[in-house]
């Protein structure tokens, strides 16, 4: 490791007897190290240099990526306890709506995934908004392949009723669901677009206490606006 993180200092390459030296080894220790490292692609040798290879770059991909995803986390459960619900993260990605995080706690729990999410995104705020950013040929493809079928009593009936509903969307407006996806639960989704990647945070509440469910939703909207620019970052996890 102390090798690896002493070539990485190095942005035009080290030879190994430099390497040594600076990392206190043993020049035959290095060397045997440095020859593994190369063998399994943490390190590449050019010309007696040695730089960091693809299995090492691998890792600092995944360890941003790691980083991204626990900076979301972390900002979720900031507003879950802030505005006392659970908050979701969502995105639409490769044509298909992609639950990517849940912040819960026993006391505000999340509405359990009784009915697969990718097949009923009609149902639920969190499907209507991503629907709702998407082109007119992804929404019909995206309903192709999952149509409109009832999952309770309050679910939109059919197709056409659908597409009204998501014409009559405003672009920063909370989409609201009261039922539709679960029984005693209604939901409310804010729209972020990044570029041409469709997400939305959203929350949800019992029946009970729908009467918080906008100004919950506005709240939030409000702390996304804040951290738009984290988030954005944060859009490939």
């Amino acid at each position: 490791m102390r090798l690896l993180e002493c070539v990485a200092g190095h942005e035009y390459g080290a030879p190994a007897k430099q390497l040594a030296r600076e990392t206190g080894l043993a020049l035959p220790t290095a060397y045997h190290l440095l020859r593994t490292l190369v063998h399994e692609g943490y390190l590449r040798r050019e010309k007696g240099l040695f730089f960091l290879g693809e299995a090492a770059e691998r890792l600092s991909s995944s360890g941003a990526e790691q980083k991204r995803r626990s900076t979301v986390v972390d900002t979720m459960a900031r507003w879950r306890d802030a505005i006392g619900v659970p908050v979701y993260y969502a995105m639409y990605r490769d044509g298909e709506i992609e639950v990517v995080c849940v912040s819960d706690t026993p006391g505000t729990p999340a509405v359990e995934e009784w009915a697969d999410f990718r097949e009923t995104g009609h149902a639920h705020a969190i499907g209507q908004c991503l629907l709702s950013q998407l082109d007119e040929e992804a929404r019909r493809d995206h309903l192709d392949r999952y149509p409109v079928r009832p999952v309770t009593p309050y679910t939109v009936r059919d197709g056409h009723s659908l597409a009204k509903r998501l014409e009559h969307m405003r672009r920063m407006t909370p989409v609201t669901e009261r039922q539709e996806y679960a029984l005693g639960t209604v939901c409310a989704a804010i729209p972020i677009t990044v570029g041409t990647t469709a997400a939305t945070m959203a929350i949800s509440l019992p029946v009970h206490q729908a009467d918080r469910l906008l100004p919950a939703a506005q709240r939030l909207q409000n702390e996304v606006g804040r951290l738009l620019g984290s988030l954005a970052i944060s859009i490939s996890i």
